[in-house]
């Protein structure tokens, strides 16, 4: 099994490789795991270990115990090559992760990243960073940890304060009727979180839902006094009193360009596909394996090979063929320029933004700020994308999707080697058609009575292109077609 491996502790404790779960062990084994990814690259001791098993009262046995649930998550993790990602430090253990391996790393980078941007002013790129974040939740976390408690509810503060940071950006940009629902469920689960039912009451007001709001405040007046025996904070008061008033200041702000609505846009980029197209049975047969309508693929295909092999017209060919599985639309951008030199991938995502109907002014102008806003674009579409003549894979990296329903199929000379390891990326590497199919594509392009007329110079021809696509169309396109009554057909062509 290949593909990029995440430990996720944002729920259920659980390690996960190209879509399949791998068995790291019962209760003990997840408790050691998840206490460690909490302070991942920081020696973890022994004793926090010990609490996270069995709480308060330990067996006498409990070190010894400890040290083998580690030895049996290293042979687990083996299998997902991190067998040394768990070293011994004194006076414990520490894994050693990074943010793509590690759902609670990501969170805190992103919203780290988040912080920055809203600071710098820039808070629709910090809504886009945050709400990548909060889609990495995925339920209660340990559960079936007793030992545990403290670290859960360690989590759900996270959570918690990255869905208000959110709303507060979300209430900013004017886009109140967006979050009532997140908010209603939030203040169910959470009843005496005054900052949530403050912004909950707020958004309620600017949608036009002055009783609704008014009733949550009630309610949450109810709460507090029956469960804890409070009145309202002042925030919480005073905003009662607002809304009571109608008073201009709860008013949204005038809306700014950058909280302008996206335009619905099905994009549709494919270029015309090279016709005739002949041979490449095994590889297209490779590129329906990697790309198939199922959760454990790589859902990436690298096409490499030398120059004029034929790779863009294998991908245009696929890609068409295949098109009606992506209702989402198509991607499509040539990552060299017509000097050859490569693309900047921001550039890349500028044309892809606007394809996908993001107004101009609301683009980010950092790289980072772009890819986070077209992840989260094009998040639970079906989307195909077709990145054409790849230089390196730093280019491609910020290009691909970050959801498992979007689909890639990547062009270059190079073989990509860090998307194959990192990324789990499946490779097909071109070489030249065989004799079979090289005579296949002279038949399409002369037709088969030429052909029949001239066996000497057919043979020729194909022996003189060594299995080149291209240079089978160039040599057919000069070929002495004067005696055959075929008028055969100016097929396109287009760069391998």
């Amino acid at each position: 099994m290949t593909g990029p491996v995440q430990i996720q502790i944002m729920g259920p404790v659980r390690v996960v490789q190209a879509g399949r779960e791998i068995w790291t062990g019962g209760a003990r084994e997840q408790a050691v795991l998840a206490s460690l990814v909490l302070d991942a690259n920081r020696v973890v001791s022994v004793d926090r270990l010990i609490g996270a098993i069995w709480g308060g009262e330990p067996p006498a046995s409990a070190r010894s115990q400890v040290a083998i649930c580690v030895s049996r998550l290293r042979r687990a993790l083996s299998v997902v090559g991190l067998d040394k990602a768990i070293d011994t430090a004194s006076p414990g253990y520490l894994i050693r992760l990074d943010e793509q391996t590690a759902d609670w790393l990501r969170f805190g980078s992103l919203t780290a990243r988040a912080a920055a941007k809203a600071a710098a002013g820039d808070r629709l790129v910090a809504v886009t960073l945050l709400r990548e974040a909060l889609g990495l939740w995925r339920g209660v976390p340990f559960e079936n940890l007793p030992g545990m408690r403290a670290e859960a509810h360690r989590l759900q503060e996270a959570r918690l304060d990255a869905v208000e940071t959110c709303a507060d950006l979300e209430l900013q940009l004017g886009r109140h009727d967006r979050i009532v629902t997140e908010l209603s469920a939030v203040v169910a689960e959470q009843p005496l979180r005054e900052r949530a039912r403050a912004q909950l009451m707020l958004a309620q007001y600017r949608s036009g839902r002055r009783a609704e709001a008014l009733r949550t405040y009630q309610e949450a007046r109810r709460v507090l006094v029956e469960q804890v025996g409070l009145e309202p904070g002042p925030e919480l008061r005073e905003l009662h009193e607002r809304i009571l008033r109608d008073s201009p200041a709860l008013s949204p702000a005038t809306s700014s360009p950058a909280a302008e609505p996206m335009r619905a846009t099905v994009p549709s980029q494919l270029p015309r596909q090279p016709m005739p197209f002949a041979g490449r049975r095994r590889e297209l047969r490779a590129l329906d394996d990697a790309l198939a309508d199922r959760p454990d693929v790589p859902g990436t295909m690298v096409l490499s090979g030398p120059e004029e092999v034929g790779k863009t017209a294998l991908a245009l060919h696929w890609a068409h063929q295949r098109r009606e599985r992506f209702p989402s639309g198509q991607l499509f951008a040539t990552l060299r320029d017509a000097r050859g030199r490569p693309v900047s991938t921001s550039v890349v995502l500028d044309r892809f933004l606007h394809a996908l109907g993001v107004p101009p002014q609301a683009v980010p102008d950092d790289v980072d700020g772009k890819a986070a806003l077209y992840r989260s674009t094009i998040a639970r579409k079906r989307l195909l994308v077709v990145l054409d003549d790849a230089a390196d894979a730093a280019q491609v990296l910020p290009l691909l999707p970050g959801c498992a329903d979007c689909r890639v199929v990547i062009t270059s000379r190079d073989p990509l080697h860090d998307l194959v390891v990192r990324q789990g990326a499946r490779r097909c590497v071109l070489g030249p058609l065989p004799p079979g199919e090289s005579r296949e594509l002279l038949t399409l392009l002369l037709g088969e009575d030429w052909l029949h007329r001239r066996p000497r110079e057919a043979l020729r021809i194909t022996q003189r292109a060594g299995g080149n696509p291209l240079s089978l169309r160039r040599a057919a396109a000069g070929a002495d077609t004067s005696t055959s009554p075929v008028c055969r057909a100016q097929w396109p062509t287009v760069p391998a």
